[in-house]
């Protein structure tokens, strides 16, 4: 890989590799250490939306490693403002050996591996989160194993997560569905990508509003804020449209008797997520916000092409 832009850049075997990679790294971890392969390598982590998991996950996988992470905050960059996206990507090529962003328009992310002479990893845009994606299939797969045919259902806003989720899904074979309400439906280029890779790999995509529908025979069962950072002004808006799509003891009983709960946090608590729910025996929302710091050493080491 040159860039980690969106999980639709890679054939299904690559998604898997990185999938391999990351559980062999995990288990590394816990049994002695990971080897410092990332040693003399520095990460630029350029952030245009505040984080918890991102910031944290991505410095600790370059420490894990034995490399080193330095975080770029908004006023010190300005990017695309104070100066343009191609003199940030190009200087910063010079100073550094990989960039992660977390920006506000996927076309920032686009610019940067435009220009940049060394990886740029997306670390989350208003099209897509690559990154979310692959520490949920990593927490999937520990859970369910590498069987296609998993049922994977998305509650909830056709958002970024949404995207990248239905994408990872179909490169894996698994059926995915997605109940949303009219409105908030995913991105109409995203679904058409889906929807070619769903003919290569078997996996099925369902587009329905009845969240009550979706769920029958989900082994996975996923949900997000209703309303995402830059859209706050749309608050009031989503709060009435949304309660239906909350996912509550009644909705998981709907289910698989197995199913597992995700969520890609921050939570708001009884909204599109009960507190039963997010703290009961099928959640699984802080085993997949632990996975980004392995899915990401996975993909890190890809780009500098040292595992």
């Amino acid at each position: 890989m040159n860039h980690f832009i969106a999980v639709s850049d890679l054939s299904s075997g690559e998604v898997q590799d990185l999938l391999d990679l990351a559980i062999r790294l995990k288990k590394e971890y816990f049994e002695k250490g990971n080897p410092p392969l990332f040693k003399g390598k520095v990460l630029g982590m350029i952030f245009q939306k505040p984080s918890l998991r991102t910031r944290v996950s991505f410095d600790m996988a370059m420490r894990h490693m034995g490399g080193d992470a330095l975080y770029l905050s908004p006023n010190e960059i300005g990017l695309g403002q104070r100066e343009s996206i191609a003199d940030v990507a190009r200087v910063l090529s010079g100073y550094v050996h990989a960039l992660m962003a977390r920006v506000f328009q996927h076309e920032h992310i686009l610019e940067l591996a435009k220009w940049s002479s060394i990886p740029v990893v997306n670390a989350l845009s208003d099209y897509n989160h690559p990154c979310q994606a692959m520490g949920d299939a990593l927490t999937i797969q520990e859970k369910f194993g590498k069987a296609k045919g998993l049922n994977v259902t998305f509650v909830g806003d056709g958002n970024n997560v949404a995207v990248s989720m239905m994408h990872i899904s179909a490169k894996l074979g698994w059926n995915f569905t997605i109940a949303n309400p009219e409105g908030y439906d995913l991105n109409p280029k995203a679904v058409e990508i889906a929807k070619s890779i769903a003919k290569e790999t078997g996996s099925r995509l369902n587009f329905l509003r009845d969240p009550h529908e979706a769920v029958k025979g989900a082994q996975v069962i996923y949900t997000d804020t209703w309303t995402s950072m830059g859209q706050e002004e749309e608050t009031a808006k989503r709060e009435k449209v949304f309660p239906p799509y909350q996912v509550n003891a009644k909705l998981v009983g709907e289910a698989d008797k197995d199913v597992i709960v995700m969520h890609c946090l921050p939570a708001h608590r009884n909204h599109e997520l009960t507190d039963d729910v997010a703290d009961g025996p099928h959640s699984m929302i802080f085993p997949q916000a632990h996975n980004r710091l392995h899915a990401q050493k996975a993909i890190l080491a890809r780009l500098f092409d040292v595992a």
